[in-house]
């Protein structure tokens, strides 16, 4: 049986939702933000399962045992999933929220976000600040975000277009996700 793209109305009855866009995209913010409208506990990745201090990445089993206490929960929402343990997540979604943005979007977000953060010196992912040789590493999350464009964007094409599945509610723009945003209504108990 074929799955259809989601609806707005799906993302209004889902009790469990993934965020996915690349790098800059705005998916922890839309992740609050649904997260509030719909009354769900909202999971940021980086920060709960990804990064500890020192921005010493948390290694791939524990995060994999942390993520699969949170997936077999009621409701949720997940800003991201990482590759690692994303086959916990997206099939127990029931909806994904791809945010698919043009390039330039994404990539200033990105810039006026890490610039603000190195000035600001705002501590982020368990306490951990980015610095202006972070910016200018190979490890750079601008470098990053040129690196996982294209596959991050195809994965979420690719959801979108696939027969069976998790359904998408595709976006293009931020005037999209604000249009949802508008329309959403908080479930009364």
């Amino acid at each position: 049986m074929a799955v259809p793209n989601a609806s707005i109305a799906d993302l209004q009855r889902a009790r469990r939702v993934l965020l996915h866009g690349v790098t800059g995209s705005g998916k922890s913010t839309a992740a609050r933000a649904i997260g509030r409208k719909l009354n769900l506990k909202v999971h940021l990745s980086d920060e709960e399962f990804g990064w500890l201090p020192n921005w010493t990445q948390r290694p791939a089993g524990e995060m994999r045992r942390l993520v699969g206490d949170v997936v077999v929960q009621p409701t949720w929402v997940f800003d991201t999933a990482y590759s690692a343990w994303r086959d916990l997540v997206e099939p127990r979604a029931d909806v994904i929220v791809a945010l698919d943005y043009p390039r330039w979007i994404s990539l200033l977000r990105l810039i006026r976000r890490t610039f603000a953060r190195v000035l600001d010196k705002e501590p982020i992912c368990n306490g951990n600040v980015e610095t202006w040789e972070q910016v200018f590493s190979k490890d750079s999350i601008i470098l990053w975000h040129f690196r996982s464009f294209k596959r991050k964007r195809a994965t979420a094409r690719a959801w979108a277009e696939r027969p069976e599945g998790t359904p998408v509610l595709l976006l293009r723009h931020p005037r999209d996700l604000d249009h949802v945003l508008a329309v959403l209504k908080t479930p009364t108990l």
